[in-house]
């Protein structure tokens, strides 16, 4: 018997054979890459949360600690600062400002303080180099010139904040570190409101200042040595600006909700912006 001869058109290198392997070469160049990359230590999920460690709070991030760090350094040279312009003011627009930085930090530093010591963090207990800067400032102005110093250093610095805050609040995931970002950024917002009221921001200076200098990047925090544990203070947590109620998952004691204070800005009536010299 003759043996058969080949069907034209069949076989590996068959049009629809070029096609099956072309697909093949395909898949596999779009699959090998993922799975490399996966596997690269350094890479990928492992690295964002390289630096979160777990708490009874949720999860707390290098961003979440150097927030915490970040409300308490404002305090520290906010307070000064606002104490100082009650005195040296010469508007009561000024005056006012300078007691809004004063009630806002008080207020604030006594829940950063809180939540700290719920996340077993250290807190600084000085200004940064830059706010001794702004502090020595303010301190060597008089007069009118006290005024603007005081309201375009202070302008700057919050709004150079309000973004940073608004970040963490967007992206926290402990219950702990998104209450205090509720607080900042109402505090914030009312100090940038009551320092507009004053009339005395240079808005041109503070574009080009925004622009020229970008917002210092947060220092990555290095994780707590070992886990983070609740001190277990006996004084219940005062919690503001929370939609409802808020529950320690770890205790059976509830978390308590006050309301944020409230502040009343200076009418521009009794404050005109003064004069340009």
């Amino acid at each position: 018997m003759r043996p058969r001869p080949p069907v034209k058109g069949r076989g590996i290198f068959s049009g629809t054979g070029i096609i099956v392997i072309g697909l093949m070469a395909t898949l596999m160049a779009l699959v090998f890459p993922i799975w490399s990359y996966a596997d690269r230590s350094g890479t990928g999920v492992s690295t964002l949360n390289a630096q979160t460690v777990s708490t009874r709070y949720g999860p707390l991030s290098a961003l979440d600690r150097d927030f915490v760090t970040k409300v308490r350094l404002a305090g520290l040279w906010e307070l000064p600062a606002g104490q100082e312009a009650q005195q040296k003011g010469t508007t009561a627009a000024v005056r006012t400002a300078g007691q809004h930085l004063v009630e806002g930090h008080t207020f604030l530093d006594q829940r950063v303080r809180d939540v700290a010591a719920r996340l077993g963090l250290q807190l600084p207990n000085e200004p940064s180099d830059q706010q001794k800067q702004w502090l020595a400032t303010l301190n060597a102005a008089q007069g009118t010139d006290y005024d603007r110093e005081f309201v375009n250093i202070t302008r700057l610095a919050h709004g150079k904040v309000f973004s940073v805050v608004a970040q963490v609040r967007a992206t926290t995931r402990n219950s702990l570190v998104r209450a205090l970002a509720d607080d900042a950024n109402t505090t914030v917002l009312d100090h940038i409101k009551v320092l507009e009221a004053t009339g005395y921001v240079d808005w041109d200076a503070l574009a080009r200042d925004m622009a020229s200098a970008s917002t210092p990047p947060l220092t990555g925090s290095p994780a707590p040595p070992g886990p983070v544990t609740d001190p277990g203070s006996a004084t219940p947590l005062t919690v503001s600006s929370s939609p409802g109620p808020v529950t320690d998952p770890g205790s059976a004691t509830p978390l308590t909700v006050s309301s944020s204070p409230t502040y009343a800005l200076p009418s521009a009536a009794s404050s005109p912006p003064p004069q340009q010299p």
